[in-house]
């Protein structure tokens, strides 16, 4: 009725003899698969679960979430620029002579929400389209510490106290203003890598989105390097170290100024980290909030992605040490 098995095979019924070899390995290779995640958990189980891996990447995190909308941000306002603003918009909007073109572009960061991953790209958008490197470069530090967002963020951390506002506008844009007229004065063309931004051959939706995706995908690698080496060392520095050298004062600042460059908090969200250090005196709190938006390790690590190693090792120094020396005189002075 049913014929017999050469019948089949000739039909093409039945698979093959050879179907099913080497099925035999496959419940070795699973069984070997569930020992090692039964071992990998009894043993690794402990170390991933420790107080300090945990903290470890929710600072990572923290940080890349914090900045990652931003950086967003700051690349598309960059692809912008490049794809629709014309070069000769910028020499009609500054200033023709550079010395003056440094304090405008400064007061224009006070205008652009967005922290210091977004000033990177901007900053790097203004230079290909003309603008002169010592004005890009005090856009670059103002824009982060005295737009609308850090200067509202900044007065509900601090209630009642106005003149830390003051003081954080303050000597920011005196520091983006100094360091660009430095960079004018001293800095030279061969330190400075300007990146030349695509531009496609087709519409300028087209140069738009080639532009940011080649932004994005550049500093975005950078950001993370960034996030890994604040996250490692905001773990490895112990609290109990802040605590007993807020009771200095000449120690409190630079000690203040380093703790910035270290935790690379978004410039939105650190005042209210400077205002949770109780242990420290005003001043070095307002270091903090001048040093971070300008000079932190994933800012570091986007510059030096952006503009070269030589660019960073000289511009990053004399970066710090003028927020660190301008805001303790505005700290001395008016709080």
């Amino acid at each position: 009725m049913f014929g017999s098995r050469s019948g089949w095979d000739d039909e093409g019924v039945l698979p093959p003899d050879s179907w099913g070899r080497g099925t035999s390995r496959l419940p070795w290779g699973f069984a070997f698969v569930v020992v090692l995640l039964v071992v990998g958990r009894l043993t690794l189980t402990p170390h991933l679960t420790s107080p300090a891996l945990r903290t470890w990447a929710t600072v990572f995190v923290a940080v890349c979430v914090q900045a990652l909308p931003f950086l967003v941000f700051g690349v598309a306002l960059s692809a912008a620029i490049t794809a629709f603003v014309p070069a000769s918009f910028w020499t009609r909007a500054l200033p023709r002579r550079p010395a003056a073109a440094v304090p405008v572009a400064g007061l224009a960061g006070a205008v652009l929400p967005g922290c210091e991953c977004a000033s990177v790209p901007v900053a790097s958008g203004l230079m290909a389209r003309g603008v002169t490197p010592a004005a890009a470069l005090a856009f670059l530090l103002a824009s982060p510490a005295i737009n609308p967002v850090v200067l509202v963020s900044t007065a509900v951390a601090f209630p009642g106290q106005p003149m830390m506002v003051l003081c954080r506008f303050g000597a920011s844009l005196a520091v983006a203003v100094l360091t660009g007229w430095l960079w004018l004065r001293y800095g030279r063309h061969e330190w400075l890598r300007v990146p030349s931004h695509p531009h496609g051959a087709g519409g300028r939706l087209a140069r738009y989105g080639e532009a940011m995706r080649h932004d994005l995908l550049h500093a975005g690698g950078f950001l993370v390097v960034g996030a890994l080496a604040a996250a490692t060392l905001n773990v490895a520095v112990p609290r109990e170290w802040l605590d007993a050298v807020g009771g200095v004062p000449w120690l409190a600042v630079p000690v203040m100024a380093v703790l910035a460059v270290l935790l690379s908090i978004c410039s939105e969200a650190d005042a209210f980290v400077a205002a949770s250090m109780t242990a420290f005196p005003a001043t070095a709190k307002l270091a903090f909030l001048v040093v971070g938006p300008m000079v932190d390790l994933k800012l570091i690590a986007l510059q030096a992605g952006t503009f070269g190693r030589a660019f960073a090792v000289r511009f990053v120094p004399v970066t710090f040490a003028l927020a660190v020396l301008v805001s303790a005189l505005f700290g001395e002075v008016l709080l």
